[in-house]
């Protein structure tokens, strides 16, 4: 077939636009979260967080569980003589994620630290039930939350209050049950640890961000105390509203809540098996796709007085999504999507919530897959998470490349223009190459665009008919010299 060039006009030109859209976060940060190698593998560590760089990482979201620092953790009482608010006492082991905190100020990327559950046994309120998800007590929290403030102070300066709440393995009971009706329990529980921990960080580091929530993206329906919780009943149930979003007392604790200060709330919004574009069919559960009904509860939660923003008072809250990322099959054949699919969705979703001023933060997880653990039949047999953009044997999935520099375009029906948006990382002034191609034929330069100085573009451009894009640019995303580097290309249909 003969290559057609791509013949723009002068006109077509002058029409395109070089600015972001008004409803775009210009400065929505990329990160990454993988603990399993930071923490557990700190062999690869060193090299892995130099990658990070490379790759143009701005934070990393960094998991300091309870359990894993606190002494005696399978004891129903705490050492004797533990001072558990002391940073310094000899009992606390810090030494894995001191090492994950070095390495990545060393490297200049921000760490977010999620201080979280589970706890020791001897941290529950009821330790004789060998269960440290259970009933964390939240003096006990408080203390161990001090503690982590006070030994990095101002080297870290964003926190997270519990990780997933909103399941079990994370914190227990989710519900309170009386035969088959059940009630949230797990919010209240929360409250409780929140209202005991955050005084104490901001007491140790008074300028430090604390972020609210968190929780998982779907649940269950409740059928005994440890359902998963859907993660907007979660949400509601916490803020004291109803679906109508009414102030509610009947949930518990909700007579004597008082108000939670927080300066912004985490979320993690994972899809499976569908592209980014697909919303949950439970109007309880919130994806990538959901992110309006997201902000519609918290912005109904602070109406209601139950939580206000500490960072910008009277403003409503930004959402920073902690987690996100897409399974892969290999190995996952029940929760996995295709290598070519986690590449493409990843950059879709990028570009969605690049689109939503609010979101400020996406993180990546995992950077390499976990390994897979058989834990029974069906989907039990591929326990983990394979989500990286490496798999575990260390061998690249086509996402490693697509992942740093972000491509997307987007011709709704009708239009007749498509919008064209990237990223290029390190997020500075990048000068990128535009280029098209009709049906087969070659690509060809269609015009220069300048990035912001987070590394983002958006251009509009008119289109007939069906093209394909990509765009171009010197640099590297591995430490080594710079080269003409190349996205991946995204083909668009114009359908009246």
């Amino acid at each position: 077939m003969a290559r057609l060039p791509v013949v723009v006009s002068a006109c077509a030109l002058a029409l395109a636009l070089f600015a972001p859209a008004a409803s775009a976060s210009s400065d929505m940060q990329v990160g990454i979260a993988d603990d399993g190698v930071t923490q557990r593998l700190p062999q690869l560590a060193p090299n892995t967080i130099r990658d990070w760089k490379n790759v143009g990482v701005d934070v990393t979201r960094v998991l300091a569980i309870w359990e894993y620092v606190a002494p005696a953790k399978d004891a129903a009482t705490a050492p004797a003589g533990f001072d558990a608010s002391n940073p310094d006492d000899p009992a606390y082991d810090w030494a894995a994620l001191d090492a994950t905190i070095d390495l990545l100020l060393k490297r200049g990327i921000e760490p977010i630290v999620s201080i979280t559950g589970p706890g020791p046994i001897w941290a529950s309120q009821f330790p004789t039930r060998r269960n440290g998800r259970y009933k964390p007590d939240p003096e006990k929290f408080g203390q161990f939350a001090s503690a982590v403030a006070k030994r990095y102070g101002s080297r870290v300066n964003r926190y997270i209050i519990w990780n997933e709440p909103n399941l079990p393995n994370w914190l227990q009971p989710q519900f309170s049950c009386s035969g088959k009706r059940c009630k949230p329990a797990s919010p209240a529980i929360y409250r409780e640890l929140w209202k005991a921990a955050v005084p104490k960080v901001r007491e140790a580091n008074p300028g430090a961000a604390i972020y609210l929530g968190s929780t998982a993206s779907r649940g269950d329906n409740p059928r005994s105390a440890n359902s998963s919780m859907r993660p907007l009943l979660w949400l509601r149930s916490l803020g004291c509203i109803n679906r109508s979003f009414r102030r509610d007392n009947s949930t518990a604790g909700c007579s004597s809540a008082g108000t939670i200060s927080a300066d912004g709330i985490s979320y993690h919004p994972h899809t499976r098996v569908a592209p980014p574009t697909v919303r949950l069919k439970n109007p309880d559960e919130a994806a990538i796709a959901d992110t309006g009904r997201i902000l519609k509860t918290v912005d109904a939660m602070q109406r209601a007085g139950t939580v206000e923003n500490h960072a910008a008072p009277g403003q409503r809250f930004n959402l920073y999504y902690t987690e996100w990322g897409y399974q892969t099959n290999p190995p996952d054949p029940f929760s996995g999507v295709s290598f070519a699919e986690q590449s493409a969705w990843l950059q879709e979703g990028a570009y969605m919530a690049w689109r939503q001023p609010r979101v400020k933060l996406l993180v990546q997880y995992l950077w390499r897959d976990d390994p897979v653990r058989d834990k029974g039949q069906g989907p039990n047999a591929y326990s983990g998470w394979q989500s990286g953009l490496y798999l575990y044997d260390g061998r690249a999935k086509p996402s490693r490349k697509t992942w740093p520099q972000p491509f997307w375009a987007s011709l709704p029906r009708g239009s007749r223009e498509a919008t064209l948006w990237g990223q290029v990382k390190p997020g500075v002034a990048h000068e990128v190459t535009i280029e098209s191609r009709k049906g087969r034929g070659s690509f060809r330069a269609l015009t220069k665009v300048t990035t912001d100085a987070s590394g983002y573009f958006v251009l509009r451009t008119p289109v007939s008919g069906k093209r394909s894009f990509r765009f171009t640019w010197v640099g590297s995303d591995t430490g080594g010299p710079d080269r003409r580097m190349t996205s991946s290309s995204v083909e668009v249909t114009r359908r009246r």
